[in-house]
């Protein structure tokens, strides 16, 4: 058995770590205790023997339907059989002591027997624990880790696989609670499923009620920033790209790589969609984190940063492991986080300088810690860098970082002007100068009407596009609706924005991906800016049209196959969802074009 189709799971969670369950009833993904904890169910990414929790009828259902409850993280999945009917209601109760997984098992209609099929496998897959089960109870250990099921139901245990079978009438519900703890401890006390449930449902209803956003794309906005929340980590404010590792960007490909960590390029669009959608106590979270992520050095700063801000993400690869159908190798860790990415530095300012007046990390500065970068900055921006898609094929002077090195700036400028901070204005506006100048004479191309990948480059990048989104030019200058234009020409492939041109770009990788989702999503909202509004709409619905039956969107699609391929779910998309969302229903606006010299 291997793990379903990507678009065919949908996401629970506790805010401190996430699984993934399938259409079929099967948990295939889950990472415990945190987001980027070894899994201890991992067939997603290899076959039943890898770990997994299925529940469903024993007999073949003739019909399978879905839905998050209202406004929650609570999956109900209703199995339709000759016998009769079942809902299985799945949720992670927000975690106190024990981070827990609760599966309840409801009669809809009729008499459906059920079974249940129960594989841990601690380290990715890797180590079968030591099983044993009494009264109702079945206790996996296996060194540090141990996971306790408690249930009504019978168990029997065979070869390295507990299971269940059941009968369950209309009525009657048959609950199950897997819990996480140390092996050190006494095995945790029972909980009240129901009180669990109601508890749950609170905190979401009661959380999706902040939401500000008010139009026509309401249902995937709400879901998305929900989306949002759950990936989360509840004790430090981090927010994860993706709650998995190593879904590949082409099936069978090799582009695979664990996004169960923290970018600071997401914090800018992160802290907008938050903001204007009335979170701002998970703004504020997040803020605190990247400035203790952050704090330091300024040449020391990272792309990326593990949930509670570590800095030490070692890649390696889960040989044993055959990858999501086939595709290897998966990957654990991520070699990008030493890579020298210069936009960093414009997302990391624009995202210290959005909430200006809120109170400063006890620890660190936000003031102090953003002059420290900027000046940094004007030590490091002539210097080529990886880039934004984090290429394994040689530092280069890629368009995109530059734009981002002169967002720093004037952000840290306008932030100085606004609230009398400290700093080196006159130096600040000098290099913003000298890098708008640099930009625009060297990262566009007249030939091709476009801004280009990087510098005397001749291959466009869906980047660019974010040079009207960031105020670098306004949207209805020439070379931004000529940017569009040549994307919309060259970089499109079946109706969606592709990153770069992989067969022409030397990007020290093999192989080919998918479109990626959030490049899609800035294009509509570039569109929307240059007045194509019709255009926008209609480009935005087809993309709504690509979520999966729960709301959920992985990393990218791809069009040849009408598939979901990567991470999943992915933040970013979900992030560019939203943000052009706000930009249709007139809620947002780019930060105006400074008057900058040498336009």
């Amino acid at each position: 058995m291997h793990g379903a189709a990507i678009e065919d799971y949908a996401l629970i969670g506790d805010c401190e770590t996430a699984a993934l369950v399938s259409r079929e009833g099967s948990i295939d993904w889950l990472c415990w205790p945190a987001f980027s904890s070894p899994a201890c169910f991992a067939a997603l990414l290899g076959t039943c023997d890898h770990g997994f929790w299925k529940i469903a009828p024993k007999e073949k259902a003739k019909a399978v339907r879905r839905q998050y409850r209202e406004g929650t993280l609570i999956v109900e999945t209703t199995f339709e059989t000759a016998r009769g009917a079942v809902c299985v209601t799945d949720f992670m109760p927000l975690r106190r002591r024990h981070s827990r997984l609760v599966r309840i098992v409801r009669g809809v209609r009729g008499s459906v027997r059920m079974r249940m099929d129960l594989s841990i496998r601690f380290d990715y897959g890797r180590t079968v624990p030591w099983v044993t089960s009494t009264g109702g109870e079945l206790r996996a250990v296996a060194g540090s880790d141990m996971v306790v099921l408690q249930t009504k139901a019978p168990l029997e245990g065979e070869d390295h696989t507990t299971s269940s079978e059941f009968v369950v009438r209309a009525g009657e519900t048959v609950p199950f609670t897997l819990t996480y703890c140390s092996s050190l401890e006494q095995t945790p006390e029972p909980i009240s499923v129901v009180k669990a449930l109601a508890d749950v449902q609170s905190y979401w209803t009661r959380w999706g009620k902040q939401g500000m956003y008010r139009g026509e794309y309401t249902s995937a906005v709400e879901r998305s920033l929900m989306t949002l929340k759950a990936m989360t980590y509840r004790p430090t404010g981090g927010i994860v790209a993706a709650v998995t590792t190593s879904l590949p960007e082409k099936i069978g490909g090799t582009r695979n790589w664990d996004y169960r960590y923290c970018w600071l390029r997401d914090t800018a669009f992160t802290l907008l969609v938050l903001l204007r959608a009335g979170y701002r106590e998970e703004a504020l979270a997040w803020r605190r984190w990247l400035l203790r992520a952050v704090a330091g050095t300024p040449g020391q700063v990272q792309t990326i940063y593990g949930i509670s801000g570590e800095r030490d993400l070692n890649e390696w690869e889960a040989d044993w492991l055959p990858g999501y159908e086939g595709s290897r190798p998966v990957r654990i860790g991520n070699g990008a986080a030493g890579q020298f990415q210069l936009d960093v530095f414009g997302e990391v300012a624009a995202a210290l300088a959005r909430m200006p007046d809120a109170e400063n990390d006890i620890r660190v500065s936000a003031a102090a810690l953003q002059t420290a970068l900027v000046n940094h900055l004007c030590e490091v921006w002539r210097e080529p860098d990886q880039g934004i898609w984090e290429t394994r094929g040689g530092p280069k002077h890629f368009t995109h970082s530059k734009v981002m090195a002169w967002v720093a700036l004037d952000r840290a400028i306008k932030n100085h002007e606004q609230y009398d901070g400290s700093g080196d204005i006159k130096r600040w506006k000098k290099n913003r100068e000298m890098i708008h100048r640099q930009v625009c004479a060297k990262g566009f191309d007249k030939k091709l009407n476009s801004f280009v990948q990087s510098y005397g480059s001749k291959q466009l990048d869906a980047s660019c596009l974010r040079i009207g989104l960031v105020g670098f030019l306004p949207p209805d200058d020439p070379r931004v609706i000529g940017t569009v234009r040549a994307i919309e020409k060259r970089l499109m492939k079946d109706g969606f924005v592709e990153r770069y041109d992989t067969k022409k770009t030397k990007d020290g990788l093999t192989g080919t991906e998918g479109a990626f989702l959030a490049c899609s999503f800035w294009l509509v909202t570039s569109l929307w800016l240059i007045g194509r509004k019709a255009d926008a709409k209609k480009m935005f619905e087809r993309l709504l049209a690509l979520r999966n039956d729960v709301g959920l969107l992985s990393e990218e699609y791809d069009p040849t196959a009408k598939r979901m391929v990567g991470n999943f779910p992915q933040a970013l998309s979900h992030i560019a969802l939203i943000h052009s969302a706000f930009a249709i229903s007139g809620l947002w606006k780019p930060e105006p074009s400074a008057k900058t010299k040498g336009r």
